[in-house]
């Protein structure tokens, strides 16, 4: 054996890759955070009238200022953390079931759960008259109930992940004409609301909307992220995952339930924007440039797209637009080139 591949060296070799791995993450973190803080700031500041920071400041920490504390403290400050608070979930949720299914494809709005929720949604509001909090807990329970589903259906000696995409693709068009009934049977009053609801907006948002998102995304992100070395290893595949002690049928469950309650409560309080569970982890990959789960990253990745393209829609073109438009306008054409690629390369399976 010669000296370059000597054991010694070979250790080597690794270490220094994991090395350079651990800094492209970690400029990756910076960065991301970098993008979170500047547009934070900038929802902030900017509006139908601008804000001098100071007051911002000021209005924020309880000082009452005339035509700035309202607009900053119950309008801004709600819409902006709710924006990374739902954009954080959708990035953490997409990101689990791509690299767990190992296919790009397999993404929450991709494969049905989003569209559960968004049937659900929409049922209850044009048939039962449901608002707020009800409506809310349709959802949750819907998008929980479609992906337990989905899961069942996909199983056959293990779960396969274009399987599972084909089948929560069909659901999701099921589903997706139930919500098309339902809106035709809306009557005009609640249609309106149905559509605000399916369109995906932060509209309106308050603290008290962002508290139970920001639970949820706590407490399955420490789920997630405690399992990210399985996930690591199930990137690999499920008999390599097996032969080195990953316990491969308990770690899917609890990635899929932690995705799906991360998603779930977000969709729930901001309706289904799209593509942001679809979008956040290839744009985290292109960031660093490595592979690996990316669950962190992923997760700042998504709550920057809904932030920034909240702001754009709100602030940089000839009339205002949810948020949900603008992340579709992005995500569509990235769907369209990602089924062309691989019809080319034989499949999605």
């Amino acid at each position: 054996m010669t000296e370059s591949t000597s054991p010694p060296a070979l250790v080597q070799i690794i270490r220094d890759q994991r090395n350079r791995q651990r800094r492209s993450l970690y400029r990756c973190c910076i960065v991301f955070i970098t993008l979170l803080i500047v547009g934070v700031i900038t929802t902030l500041l900017v509006g139908q009238s601008m804000t001098a920071p100071t007051e911002a400041f000021r209005a924020i920490l309880g000082e009452e200022i005339a035509g700035v504390s309202f607009t900053v403290r119950e309008l801004r400050l709600p819409r902006a953390v709710l924006a990374c608070l739902a954009g954080a979930s959708f990035g953490l949720s997409g990101a689990a079931f791509q690299v767990l299914l190992r296919n790009p494809l397999a993404s929450p709005d991709i494969i049905g759960i989003s569209a559960g929720a968004g049937a659900a949604a929409v049922f209850t509001i044009v048939f039962w008259g449901a608002t707020g909090l009800s409506v809310s807990i349709a959802a949750v329970v819907s998008a929980l109930v479609v992906a337990l589903l989905i899961y069942l259906l996909a199983w056959r000696d293990g779960v396969a992940g274009g399987r599972l995409i084909l089948i929560g693709i069909g659901i999701a068009a099921m589903l997706q004409s139930v919500t098309a009934y339902s809106l035709s049977k809306a009557p005009a009053w609640r249609l309106e609301e149905a559509l605000r609801w399916l369109t995906g907006t932060l509209n309106g948002a308050t603290l008290a909307q962002a508290a139970p998102v920001a639970l949820t995304l706590v407490f399955c992100a420490a789920i997630l992220l405690s399992h990210s070395r399985a996930l690591s290893a199930l990137q690999m595949g499920d008999d390599t995952a097996s032969a080195i002690g990953v316990p491969v049928a308990r770690t899917r469950l609890l990635v899929v339930l932690s995705a799906v309650g991360a998603i779930a409560v977000a969709t729930a309080v901001c309706g289904p924007i799209a593509f942001v569970a679809f979008l956040a982890r290839p744009i985290a990959s292109r960031v660093a440039r490595t592979g690996g789960p990316l669950l962190l990253i992923s997760a700042l990745s998504g709550a920057v797209l809904v932030l920034l393209a909240d702001f754009a829609g709100q602030h940089l073109l000839p009339a205002r637009y949810p948020v949900g438009i603008m992340t579709g306008v992005l995500g569509a054409p990235y769907l369209l080139y990602l089924l062309v690629r691989m019809h080319r390369k034989g499949g999605i399976a």
